[in-house]
């Protein structure tokens, strides 16, 4: 099993409108933290999300979460 890349030792405040995203899960996304293809040929995949109001979310960007896409500190322990 690959292990993802770590984009950022720190999550991505965002605020974000209603509608679907999709999370970056591979770390090679030059468009951190959604997906842009770059997993095309792993095991990765992105994580779909919805969003219902406008808000701002914590997407984890070290992507050990064991809440993706969300921040759940595991970052604190790389």
């Amino acid at each position: 099993m690959e292990d993802p890349k770590i984009a950022a030792k720190n999550p991505a405040a965002i605020e974000l409108k209603p509608g679907k995203y999709f999370w970056c899960a591979c770390g090679q996304s030059k468009n951190q933290p959604f997906c842009d293809g770059s997993h095309a040929g792993s095991e990765f995949t992105p994580v779909p999300f919805d969003v219902s109001e406008k808000k701002t979310v914590y997407l984890c960007q070290c992507k050990h979460s064991k809440n993706k896409p969300f921040c759940d500190g595991s970052h604190k322990n790389l």
